[in-house]
């Protein structure tokens, strides 16, 4: 079949399936995934500025794809930032069930290609991406039922991947090939601005559409200046210009909005979260569960629409502010990490909600809140917006990593930091870290893990051997916040409290204890201050005087016997360029 005419079919093929699509969500459907692909397949073959690019495999086995909207017809994202255009990548479907965002970006998509109401303008400064589904192995498994409080689509995705991992949670640990993949692409792309679009459930109130960005303490202050003083502000005017306007996402401080709202703490698991440790200005768009379809979808396009516009407006600023933030990162060294909500600051918030009260249950026959729509009010609400860091972390000149530790090494690759390796074994003086506490959130796994919180730890300079292979992270590099918040353990996000260096929490070498009794004797008798110490505990602790065992494992923990890999942090910081042995690339 000629070229021509295999355009001409697919054209028309495009053609019919949008007349009879429901982009703008009048049926109350959403496409399935195999329509929403040959939809850009269309869109790529009709356009010469549009191209869908396939990445790697998911755990659904099939690629995730991401379609590119390119003025020059470069399709290169170095070009892009040459141009000081804006990259903007747009994520739907993490969440297939929520899928407004999917039906949104189909309909901007060809909205901005074909040029109506002249938004093929904004491509003059704006690179558009879109992954059109993320989560591929949810949305191929469609279902009626899974999202109970959802007002429509008929048919959804579920919420689970193949592998069945909530990929909103999934971005530092990167269990799902989905994150992995979307690893690589984030960092082709380094785009300005993330969108995520997401379905609220939560609360009833007049809005269609909330809105959450990543939280600005943990931006760049230049970055963090523009959010709040101009882009937040600008996408909030514009939404009530066309009267449609939005809100803060409705994150409750108690039971109703009445009593307050809350800026969502997006730890870096979370896209936007993620999304800031590399400078790129996150938001999550949460059209309201409860609204009919049709006002998910349009909501989520005119949101779409301006953050792409004002993208647009400041393609130059956003461009440069990005850039002087990576340098800014690579310089850094000091970093506040485990913000929490500063419920000492509020701002006041006019909030369009509907009245709460309370009436017996006709299935529990106990008291029940409801929303009465028949009374909506605009009131004075407050609105928590601030986060304050809980601890400050000096990240090292170098962290060495032994090669032991593949899963997250490659962890470090995927996400574009630089290593190095060990050209030869030898010993290095470094400082060492020891978990001196932590907490198993739950007896349960979450998200495949058993979390760990409230991680401390001690540090301790020791020579210790490393081997030809060992890997080097140098701290010069615009990932230098993310090493932050993934290399120290103490970090909400580290890597430790996803459960990767479980092993040194388990000791492995033991004594018996008729045995010991001997040595126990002769190191007391060796060791003067260990033999005070000793004693005078078991002078004050009867408990500790009356077992046997606790006693001798007393001598045993502080002894040479003991084994030093007993809790420590197998990550170590060279903390004197010196001292390293030579590397090479990795």
């Amino acid at each position: 079949m000629q070229k021509s005419i295999l355009i001409t079919l697919f054209i028309f093929c495009f053609n019919t399936y949008f007349s009879q699509s429901n982009i703008n969500a009048d049926d109350n459907k959403t496409p399935t995934y195999s329509k929403i692909i040959e939809f850009y397949k269309a869109l790529d073959l009709k356009y010469a500025n549009a191209k869908l690019m396939a990445y790697g495999t998911t755990d659904a086995g099939l690629p995730l794809h991401v379609f590119i909207i390119d003025q020059s017809q470069k399709f290169d994202p170095s070009i892009a930032k040459s141009e000081n255009k804006t990259t903007i990548l747009i994520n739907n479907g993490i969440h297939p069930g929520e899928s407004c965002g999917i039906d949104a970006s189909m309909k901007f998509a060809e909205d901005i290609l074909s040029g109506v109401d002249s938004l093929n303008k904004i491509l003059e400064k704006v690179v558009v991406c879109i992954i059109p589904v993320y989560n591929i192995g949810g949305t191929l498994n469609r279902n009626s039922f899974s999202r109970a409080n959802q007002n429509g689509p008929e048919e959804y995705g579920f919420r689970g991947n193949s592998k069945n991992l909530d990929l909103n949670r999934d971005f530092i640990k990167c269990d799902s090939k989905e994150a992995q993949i979307f690893s690589t692409i984030f960092h082709q792309f380094n785009p300005e601005i993330l969108v995520d679009t997401h379905v609220s459930n939560g609360a009833d109130y007049q809005y269609n559409m909330t809105l959450l960005s990543t939280i600005p303490e943990r931006l760049n202050k230049l970055q963090s200046n523009l959010l709040v003083n101009e882009m937040l502000p600008y996408l909030f005017k514009n939404m009530d210009k066309i009267k449609n306007p939005i809100c803060p996402y409705v994150n409750t401080i108690k039971e109703i909005p009445d009593d307050g709202i809350a800026a969502f703490l997006d730890n870096p698991r979370f896209a936007t979260g993620y999304a800031s440790l590399f400078n790129t200005i996150g938001f999550t768009t949460e059209a309201h569960t409860l609204k009919p379809y049709k006002n998910q979808v349009e909501s989520t396009y005119q949101l779409l629409r301006f953050i792409c516009f004002f993208g647009a407006k400041q393609s130059d600023l956003l461009v440069s502010l990005k850039k002087s933030a990576d340098k800014d990162v690579a310089e850094k060294k000091s970093f506040d990490i485990n913000y929490i909500l500063d419920t000492t600051y509020f701002e006041p918030f006019q909030f369009m909600g509907y009245e709460a009260n309370y009436k017996l249950s006709n299935v529990t026959k106990l008291q029940r809140l409801y929303y009465d729509r028949n009374k909506p009010f605009t009131k004075e609400i407050k609105y928590f917006s601030k986060h304050i860091p809980t601890l400050k972390v000096t990240i090292s000149e170098y962290y060495i990593i032994p090669q032991a530790y593949a899963e997250v090494i490659q962890l470090l690759k995927i996400n574009n930091v630089k290593l190095e390796r060990l050209k030869a074994d030898g010993e290095m003086e470094v400082e060492a870290s020891y978990i001196t506490k932590y907490k198993d959130i739950a007896n349960a796994p979450y998200e495949n893990h058993y979390l760990h919180t409230a991680t401390t730890t001690r540090q301790q300079l020791q020579k210790i051997k490393f081997y030809k292979g060992d890997v080097v992270v140098k701290t010069d590099q615009k990932s230098n916040h993310f090493l932050a918040e993934t290399l120290e353990p103490s970090a909400y996000d580290s890597y430790f409290n996803w459960n990767y260096f479980d092993g040194i929490l388990q000791q492995k070498e033991w004594f018996s204890d008729y045995v010991f009794e001997d040595l126990a004797d002769s190191i007391l008798r060796t060791d003067k201050n260990l033999e005070a110490n000793f004693r005078q505990k078991q002078s004050i602790d009867s408990s500790f005087a009356n077992s046997q065992w606790e006693q001798l494992y007393y001598i045993y923990k502080n002894s040479i016997y003991f084994e030093k890999t007993y809790m420590r942090y197998p990550v170590m910081r060279i903390l004197k360029s010196e001292l390293l042995i030579a590397t090479e690339k990795y």
